[in-house]
């Protein structure tokens, strides 16, 4: 197993995305060569936020469905809905009669909207239109840059296997239980009104749950803030770098992170963080090496406990990978 391979078996089983109440549903399909068409069904990958509305509720069964193979009974829920994601869930749901030209006439009615295009190239990709697929997926990371569509858009040009999406900051705090207790739409609206306070954690909080929305850049504007309010705040400072992490350029990030190590030597959260960017690059040995510096500092710390444990992973992994090489086949 390569370097990249090993730390998206590792980052899935560790640092996946949480996002409450978002559906990332992908109905299985294989590569038959390039150019050529697919054979079974595009991803589907709602981007419903934290809806808990009927028709959002409604969508997430009908995509279930899809993914488990019961199209027909997909398309039935799908077909109740007028929506831009009802209207690509049942295009799919009867792939490929009609599928394509049903997401490009949507396209066109919706030539802005990061979901559609996503799909759309999705639809391309499947129906052997490489090119075509590659075209719409940039128009999909350009066209709403601060969606969940727009970074997996952004995934799927990326020439060597990653983990999904973008690595996502860690705080050394939990949110306030009252917080806690709410449903995930009344969390964040709490977490918005706390945040519009003169509150470091307020807003690092809120920056967290619009980053696991997909929403970076309103994540990176409210650890920005953060910033301002407290400079000499380790953390703030970590989460506005780690929010400038693309994988199209990381430099951004890596070019903060680093600099904040000699500026905060004794806080684990730089070097973890560090250690975060550096697996999501698939740079493993780099990335050991900051989680190993984290714990060092001091294992007692959130987040040198973190470090700890994605160093028992890394290493069950490669454990597990040796094994595999070295069993023999029967």
């Amino acid at each position: 197993m390569s370097a990249r391979a090993r730390v998206v078996a590792v980052v899935g089983l560790v640092a996946a995305v949480a996002v409450a109440a978002t559906v990332l549903v992908a109905a299985r399909g294989d590569d038959a060569g390039d150019g050529g068409a697919r054979t079974g069904r595009p991803y589907l990958l709602l981007d419903l936020g934290v809806r808990t509305d009927a028709q959002a509720r409604a969508l997430r069964r009908a995509a279930q469905l899809y993914a488990s193979g019961q199209r027909a009974e997909a398309a039935r829920i799908f077909d109740r809905y007028a929506s831009p994601p009802a209207r690509v869930g049942a295009a799919f749901a009867s792939w490929p009669e009609g599928s394509v030209a049903a997401v490009e006439r949507l396209a066109a009615e919706h030539p802005r909207d990061s979901f559609v295009l996503l799909h759309l190239g999705l639809a391309r990709y499947w129906s052997g239109d490489d090119r075509g697929a590659v075209a719409a997926w940039l128009d999909a990371a350009r066209a709403e840059p601060d969606t969940l569509s727009a970074l997996r858009a952004e995934d799927f040009l990326q020439p060597q296997p990653l983990p999904e999406l973008v690595p996502t900051f860690v705080p050394s705090f939990a949110p306030p239980t009252e917080i806690r207790r709410l449903t995930p739409p009344r969390q964040l609206r709490a977490l918005e009104r706390a945040a519009r306070r003169p509150d470091v954690r307020a807003k690092l909080l809120y920056g967290l749950a619009l980053q696991r929305l997909g929403r970076q850049i309103s994540a990176q504007r409210q650890y920005a803030a953060a910033v301002r309010l407290a400079p000499g705040n380790a953390e703030a400072r970590v989460a506005e770098a780690l929010s400038r992490f693309r994988k199209s350029d990381p430099t951004p990030a890596f070019s903060r992170l680093g600099p904040l190590t000699r500026r905060f030597p004794g806080e684990p959260t730089v070097r973890f963080h560090l250690g975060l960017a550096l697996a999501w690059m698939g740079r493993l040995q780099e990335a050991e090496r900051q989680f190993r510096l984290a714990r060092r500092i001091d294992p007692r710390d959130p987040l040198g406990r973190e470090a700890d444990r994605w160093l028992t992973r890394l290493e069950k992994e490669r454990m597990d990978e040796t094994s595999r090489t070295h069993t023999p086949e029967r």
